[in-house]
């Protein structure tokens, strides 16, 4: 089922960041649950191979959305002819930025995607006779609302045809409000209902990365569809830490 297709279900999807940059803890992590997992190419040390080995190894377990570097048309086109169909597209602050990320995923005349798709995985190396007419139609596009000035042009990003949905960067945000650090203030938080509610006013998917499952859940009862509730990263760190505090305290679970 596709991203498309499980956010159309109106119950929330829950997600997993993937920062650690390999396939194989991409593939345990994409096995324990999540509805999607967001492989990052902003953040994390992330390479068109890396991503490759992750989008195969995640195949069949969850769907996968990539998060380019920036807004750069050849990175979107890279990423589409690998086969990757969920893209966040990070710092969006106009529709015209909205707009040039829709039209890097259509080929011409309505877009400016590259045409080469007898060399790219996603049309089968050339084997799916129909990909050129039909590769946009299950491309999922988020965009990123990450400052004050995409905050307020929220609802004109939001209506940008080919716009599937806007997704809250809570941490971003918070310092460009002024709150670095806390991107639990209540102006963020006000902040981010906003954005959820002007997704709903014009029919469109909102998305955020919560701070925890407790959040993700509340965040999801008021209206956001794609959830993301930790990351690869966190999951781990937490677990190594824990593991040699307990060894190191004597203070371990009950078994039960």
């Amino acid at each position: 089922m596709s991203l498309k297709d499980q956010l159309s279900s109106g119950e929330p999807q829950y997600g997993l960041w993937l920062g650690l940059a390999n396939a194989y803890s991409a593939e345990i992590s994409s096995g324990s649950g999540p509805d999607w997992v967001l492989v990052d190419g902003e953040h994390a040390p992330n390479t068109l191979t890396t991503v490759l080995g992750q989008v195969q190894a995640v195949r069949g377990l969850a769907e996968v959305v990539l998060r380019p570097p920036d807004r750069e048309p050849t990175i979107i086109k890279q990423y589409l002819d690998l086969g990757v169909q969920n893209l966040l597209v990070p710092m969006v602050e106009t529709p015209g930025q909205a707009a040039a990320a829709v039209a890097a995923t259509r080929f011409p005349p309505a877009g400016t995607r590259g045409v080469s798709h007898t060399l790219n995985r996603a049309s089968g190396f050339g084997q799916n006779a129909d990909y050129l007419r039909t590769a946009h139609e299950p491309i999922c596009l988020f965009m990123q609302i990450e400052s004050a000035a995409g905050l307020d042009s929220v609802k004109e990003i939001a209506t940008v045809t080919g716009v599937d949905g806007v997704f809250v960067g809570p941490a971003a945000l918070a310092a460009s409000l002024g709150h670095l650090g806390n991107p639990r203030h209540p102006e963020v938080r006000e902040a981010v209902a906003h954005v959820l509610e002007t997704a709903q006013s014009v029919g469109v998917y909102s998305g955020l990365n919560a701070s925890s499952p407790a959040d993700g859940r509340e965040w999801a009862m008021k209206g956001a569809s794609l959830v993301a509730i930790g990351s690869d990263v966190g999951v781990l760190q937490r677990g190594t830490h824990k593991l040699f505090q307990e060894v190191r305290t004597g203070h371990y679970p009950d078994p039960g």
